[in-house]
């Protein structure tokens, strides 16, 4: 979806300081300081967003309609229009974008959160998987990422050196990062499932993320620069992992060219990319398919690699890359988000500073 009816751009982004564990949070107490962080960011109060959506996990929270509960945190009364995305929160951005494209508002909240701590992430996602042919394996998701990583090593695109690279890269920009940095970030070391190595695995943790949407002149009285998206786009694989070429990502590619950013009339070049990438061998994927070059700065939040929690994190990326347009360490940056089992579904959007 391109063709804008209006202009809309994230004029806000907050996200927690990501920690290993939060026993002592509900989820509710750990997304209220992110929201007023957010709205105090674009001198709003609650009453004055014209739509909220969200996104989560019931599976993470273990139980049914979890994410009514962080509505108290919201503030659903008096009654508000909300919606709901299960998946993560760069979705409800997609469909909080189009609310603001139609008109139906002028601002709107969206914001995600995951607690991953209270048990086995890894078993988690494999609810994922074909209920029929897969799931009853119990595939977690560093196996599936390690296959994907050994049919990139068997086809001469990647090695273990280069993913540690990755992986070195990744930590080392997420230092800069106040937020982006879990405690006690993991070395190299050995390995979890060969060919991946605990430094090319994400960390498990616990955070919350939430951004902005302002359209046309509200979203300039909201922010300085506001980070205008100029399109984006999401599509998805074969559920099926045998019919898919796991060196590749076409949907990635689909998207990313529906979002424009191929387009070659573009007055400025894609200068930042904030992958979702959780893996360092997804990097690699995702660097194909985006045909990003050198001279393009992936990631320099630190990305998934240096925290990922999960629902959140690719909300993270678009946040992430609107954050250095507000405050012009990019014009034109590309933020891309992923959810399901190596690379499966897939959102891009490519986001525009005014000129300077």
């Amino acid at each position: 979806m391109t063709a804008a009816r209006r202009d809309v751009a994230i004029v806000a982004f907050a996200q927690t300081d990501h920690a290993r564990r939060t026993d002592d949070l509900s989820e509710v107490e750990m997304l209220m300081p992110v929201l007023h962080d957010v709205l105090r960011q674009a001198g709003l109060r609650a009453s004055d967003i014209g739509f909220t959506c969200s996104g989560s996990s019931d599976y993470l929270a273990g139980r049914a309609f979890s994410f009514t509960m962080a509505l108290d945190g919201v503030g659903a009364w008096p009654p508000i229009t909300e919606s709901h995305v299960e998946t993560d929160g760069a979705w409800a951005l997609y469909e909080a974008w189009v609310k603001l494209l139609t008109g139906e508002a002028d601002t709107a909240l969206v914001y995600a959160y995951g607690k991953s701590s209270p048990g086995s992430v890894r078993d988690v996602l494999t609810r994922q998987l074909d209920p029929y042919y897969v799931a009853p394996l119990w595939p977690d998701s560093v196996a599936l990422a390690a296959l994907q990583a050994r049919a990139l090593i068997d086809a001469g695109d990647t090695d273990e050196r280069a993913l540690a690279a990755v992986a070195a890269r990744s930590r080392r920009d997420a230092a800069a990062n106040p937020h982006a940095q879990l405690p006690g970030a993991r070395p190299q070391g050995d390995h979890v499932v060969a060919p991946l190595r605990t430094g090319d695995c994400p960390p498990v943790g616990d955070g919350a993320a939430a951004v902005i949407l302002a359209a046309g002149d509200r979203a300039r009285a909201l922010c300085p620069r506001p980070a205008w998206i100029t399109g984006m786009d999401h599509r998805v694989e074969a559920h099926s992992l045998g019919v898919r070429d796991l060196t590749d990502s076409p949907s990635t590619r689909l998207a990313a060219r529906r979002a424009g950013a191929f387009d070659p009339d573009a007055a400025r070049p894609v200068d930042t990319a904030e992958l979702h990438a959780p893996f360092t061998s997804q990097e690699v994927v995702l660097r194909k398919a985006l045909r990003l070059g050198a001279d393009v700065r992936v990631n320099p939040s630190g990305g998934a690699l240096a925290a990922n929690p999960v629902m959140a994190a690719g909300l993270i990326r678009l946040g992430e890359a609107a954050a250095r347009i507000h405050r012009g360490a990019s014009d034109r940056a590309l933020a891309h988000a992923t959810s399901g089992p190596c690379l499966q579904q897939n959102l891009v959007a490519v986001l525009e500073g005014d000129h300077r």
